[in-house]
Parts: structure tokens; C-alpha cells; sequence
């Protein structure tokens, strides 16, 4: 049997990242994969969660209004509403309103939970076989 790190090597690459510009300089953001897959968000929610991820690594945890995120995205009040209202229902963000005047409080799910992971892996029960 093959070691998969010796196919590696031999994989072409068709992105190139090449040296460190004043934009790279900045920073990456970094969206966990079960995101970026997720059917069910739009596009809109996706870049949505990004900006989000964004906000909280490089701000310290801060979160701007939503005018400011609709300016970052270049998206308006109403679509970036429509994509966090998405990202909520898909149960990755957890919107609590602050008060009036006030930005929201914003809690980003990045881990898949266990216990519902841990159900769907669970193999069928057979005839006769007892529940523990």
C-alpha cells in the first residue's frame, strides 16, 4: 500500500499564492469548511460569516453595526438582515439584541456539536437488540 504523502508531490497545484503584499499583510480569515458547504446558506450568508469571523479575530472580539457590515460587504442593511436571519436559522450564529442604538451581540458557532454529530453516526439497531 502507497503512502498518501508521496502522491502529494505529484498533485498539480492551480492556485499560487505568491509573496506578501500590503493586502496579505492584514491578515487572513480563516471559515471552517462545514460553512462554506452548507447548501442551505447563501453566498451572501457565507461572506456574511467571514466579515463576521473577520470582525472577531482582528477587533478583538468587537462586532460593527449593521451599516457597517453592509459597507465591508457592499451589500445593503436589508440583504446583510436577510443573511444573518439565514445564518441564525442554519444554528451556526446566535443573534441577542443589546437595546436601542446599540450593535447586537453576536455568537458564531465554529465546532459541529457532538451530540447531534454522535447520533447521526450511530448505526441502526438490529431486531432483538436491547437500548443501554
Amino acid at each position: 500500500m502507497d503512502q498518501i504523502g508521496g502522491h502529494l508531490a505529484e498533485i498539480a497545484r492551480n492556485i499560487e499564492i505568491v509573496g506578501a503584499d500590503p493586502v496579505t499583510l492584514h491578515g487572513f480569515t480563516m471559515v471552517p469548511n462545514v460553512i462554506l458547504t452548507k447548501k442551505e446558506l447563501s453566498v451572501g450568508a457565507k461572506l456574511a460569516y467571514a466579515m463576521l469571523l473577520k470582525y472577531a479575530w482582528s477587533d478583538k472580539g468587537s462586532y460593527p453595526g449593521q451599516l457597517k457590515l453592509a459597507e465591508d460587504l457592499g451589500a445593503g442593511e436589508r440583504s446583510i438582515r436577510t443573511y444573518l436571519k439565514e445564518l441564525e436559522t442554519a444554528g451556526v450564529l446566535k443573534i441577542q439584541q443589546r437595546g436601542l442604538g446599540q450593535t447586537n451581540y453576536y455568537r458564531l458557532f465554529v465546532t459541529v456539536d457532538k451530540t447531534n454529530a454522535s447520533r447521526r453516526r450511530r448505526p441502526a439497531k438490529f431486531a432483538g437488540q436491547e437500548r443501554q
